[in-house]
């Protein structure tokens, strides 16, 4: 199949710190699945403890995958998350990104190629 013929899944990923652990986040919790299940969404990473091998990320990493970013850009504007969203903003630190992945098949070689050839060029 060739790449170019299959969507990249998107992602929207999270980073918290300092994560007040009450009510809220409680509340947040029971109604974020409800949220993401209308547009593909399915959990990838939650509440798992990670190793860090290089740098500091002393928080905590989630992972939500969608069928594309443009999807995972959709559950984030919706009215429902957006409703439940300050449940989490109000009582953590947080970063919250959408990221489009790779197609399938994609390797970094054909990236390094291309980048060989743009840097010959000039």
């Amino acid at each position: 199949m060739n790449t170019t013929d299959t969507v990249p899944a998107g992602y929207a990923i999270g980073y918290l710190e300092n994560v007040d652990m009450g009510p809220h986040i409680v509340e947040y919790l029971e109604r974020i699945e409800g949220t993401f299940e209308p547009y593909g969404g399915r959990w990838l990473v939650h509440t798992t403890r990670h190793q860090t091998h290089e740098g500091k990320l002393p928080g905590d990493v989630i992972i939500i995958g969608f069928p594309s970013v443009d999807a995972a850009r959709e559950w984030f504007a919706s009215e429902p998350y957006q409703q439940i969203a300050p449940l989490r903003a109000d009582h953590a630190d947080s970063i919250v990104i959408t990221i489009e992945g790779v197609p399938e098949g994609y390797r970094a070689t054909d990236t390094a190629a291309k980048m060989r050839k743009q840097l010959k060029a000039g």
